[in-house]
């Protein structure tokens, strides 16, 4: 099988199918990289202090990674992945599965990374794409850290089958046929994850951080079912469960921007100097748009557009959230007729 992407996220993973016993590719789209990766079998930049196994293969060629493939993997940035699909769509793919390990929805388009993959490699179908996403840092799935993630398709056997490839004792994959709720939840939970750090940069406490999470997750809801995503999918692993880890882990790259956006740093500043891609950024221009266009009122999100974007002071956003009009709390809105949720 393939794995497309040799950052944080991409090694890891082909790190874990290797150690499940199936043969595996690794692409790095930067020859000298894979050369290095090659050579010293260690990613110091993306993954520090884990080994790649000798014998795996690190290519920088696509084409000889991706031809006649059961399995493709996906682990890019979610603004490379066009990219990367049009590529593909000129190389002999045969029908392989392909697992979307992207978070993020694209800018402009609108579209989540199983509609990218799908309008970009026509010879695909939609329902040989799964979306593989829930609480996961790659720090510690390579560090053999006990991890649960799902496996999403409108395709159970292909669902059934990614889970099989990648189930280990510390690896866990649940199945689910909500494509659009698991995607969703894995792209919306950066935004609130830039909102907790930033929450944190200003030295706000456990209340507040609880209360962006909890109303976070009411926005993600709001916005997610108007899309076609079952709610019950966000109080999972690709919703509750993601965003908690991402909102309050030291691995968060979306948490570490918001700390420095709290601190009173210039986002460009930010960025300028991380070595991985905080997907939130970009996420939060996508997320508000789509509030703009399906009519959803998502006031954590906008607030933090306005941060990011538009040069809004953190304390005045955090003024403006807390003294918004009174309201009741809408989780009725998620119980169906007999007050079952």
């Amino acid at each position: 099988m393939g794995i497309l992407g040799a950052g944080s996220w991409g090694t890891a993973l082909s790190i874990l199918l290797y150690t499940n016993g199936h043969q595996v590719s690794l692409w790095e789209f930067d020859e000298k990289q894979a050369e290095k990766l090659s050579s010293t079998r260690k990613n110091p930049i993306f993954l520090p202090g884990v080994d790649i196994p000798a014998d795996m293969e690190i290519s920088s060629n696509l084409k000889n990674v991706a031809t006649d493939q059961d399995i493709l993997v996906i682990a890019l940035p979610s603004h490379i992945v066009r990219d990367v699909g049009e590529q593909l769509a000129e190389i002999p793919l045969g029908e392989p599965i392909l697992v979307s390990c992207s978070k993020g929805v694209e800018n402009y388009t609108l579209l989540r990374m199983s509609e990218v993959l799908q309008e970009t490699i026509p010879s695909v179908r939609f329902d040989h794409i799964v979306a593989l996403t829930g609480p996961s840092h790659a720090e510690e799935v390579g560090r053999q850290v006990p991890t649960v993630l799902v496996a999403a398709s409108i395709n159970s056997h292909a669902s059934g089958m990614i889970q099989d490839v990648f189930m280990n004792p510390v690896f866990r994959v649940y199945t689910s046929r909500d494509v659009v709720g698991a995607e969703l939840g894995g792209a919306f939970k950066n935004v609130i994850a830039i909102a907790a750090g930033i929450s944190d940069g200003v030295n706000f406490g456990d209340n507040t951080k609880a209360a962006i999470l909890t109303r976070g997750i009411v926005e993600i809801t709001r916005l997610g079912t108007v899309m076609g995503a079952n709610a019950k999918t966000f109080a999972g692993l690709s919703g509750i469960g993601d965003l908690i880890v991402t909102c309050t882990s030291k691995h968060s790259r979306n948490r570490f921007v918001g700390e420095q956006i709290g601190h009173g740093r210039p986002l460009k500043d930010i960025l300028d100097e991380m070595t991985m891609v905080a997907e939130g950024v970009r996420t939060t221009q996508s997320t508000y748009d789509l509030s703009l266009r399906y009519e959803v009122e998502m006031p954590i999100t906008k607030e933090v557009y306005k941060v990011l974007f538009e040069g809004k002071d953190p304390q005045k956003a955090v003024n403006d959230l807390m003294t918004r009009d009174p309201k009741a709390e809408d989780v009725d809105t998620y119980l169906d007729k007999n007050g079952n949720y």
